[in-house]
């Protein structure tokens, strides 16, 4: 799970950041549109409405030391479900590699479409 910020603002309300979810069991990607300052409250939120309601609980959560991830909140809730939150550094490929490597093909598609004018 990964965060790509300093996006152009896009969309009815402006979102400027994706949060990038690999599904390790589908093998699937899952892009979600969101606001850099979004706090760890609206970012649970939005896993739950859009991702947990369709793969169910996660039982491991690889992500790097985003402050959205380090709060009580999400403490709480690892606690109360069971996940395991594994903190990675910037790039490992032995642990985030598949994340990393989506949100460099997003950025890429990013770059592409801006490019275009679309």
């Amino acid at each position: 799970m990964d965060w790509v910020t300093g996006l152009p603002p896009g969309g009815n309300r402006s979102y400027n950041a994706c949060l990038v979810i690999f599904n390790r069991l589908g093998k699937t990607p899952i892009f979600l549109p969101f606001h850099k300052d979004d706090i760890a409250m609206d970012t649970a939120l939005l896993i739950w409405n859009r991702v947990i309601t369709w793969t169910g609980i996660f039982t491991n959560i690889i992500s790097h030391r985003y402050p959205k991830f380090t709060s009580e909140l999400w403490k709480n809730h690892n606690q109360l479900f069971g996940t395991i939150l594994s903190f990675s550094t910037a790039y490992p490929p032995q642990t985030d590699g598949l994340a990393e490597r989506m949100i460099q093909t997003l950025e890429n598609m990013v770059r592409r479409l801006c490019a275009y004018g679309l």
